[in-house]
């Protein structure tokens, strides 16, 4: 088991994409007005790219562009101080022909907040990830600190 320089555990590709595929929420970055902004959305995993299902908006102005943007799911336990996140940063690119806009409409993508059905696809130029091991996260009792 690799381990960053914090002690976290580096996921490789096949345990990040088996973890992408468990989720359903994650978060984009994207570049909005030379500023970064990170915001929810509903995805699924879709062989080697994620997609997303949304309305009109900054999302969609990013993925018009053709643009890099980076997209995170995490799974947390704060009892333990466990849990993982995946990173990963591609270009975004909206599904526009009808073959593509079919087979995102048979992807189990319901609407975040708004309804929509407008459809992205995040390429998986770079996947990267980390765990945190619950028995090495143990907390530190706070008589220790003392």
């Amino acid at each position: 088991m690799a381990q960053d320089r914090n002690g976290l555990e580096v996921l490789d590709r096949d345990a990040c994409l088996e973890l992408l595929s468990s989720a359903t929420l994650g978060r984009i970055g994207v570049s909005a007005g030379a500023l970064p902004v990170v915001l929810p959305v509903n995805f699924c995993l879709d062989a080697e790219r994620i997609v997303l299902r949304t309305g009109e908006g900054t999302k969609l102005d990013a993925a018009s562009r053709n643009a890099v943007v980076s997209f995170e799911v995490d799974e947390i336990d704060p009892l333990f101080h466990g849990g993982w996140s995946v990173v990963v940063t591609g270009i975004a690119t909206p599904l526009e022909s009808e073959p593509e806009l079919a087979h995102a409409r048979s992807l189990p993508l319901l609407p975040w907040a708004a309804p929509g059905e407008r459809y992205v696809a995040i390429s998986l130029e770079d996947v990267s990830g980390r765990r945190i091991n619950r028995a090495a996260a143990a907390p530190t009792p706070r008589a220790a600190w003392r």
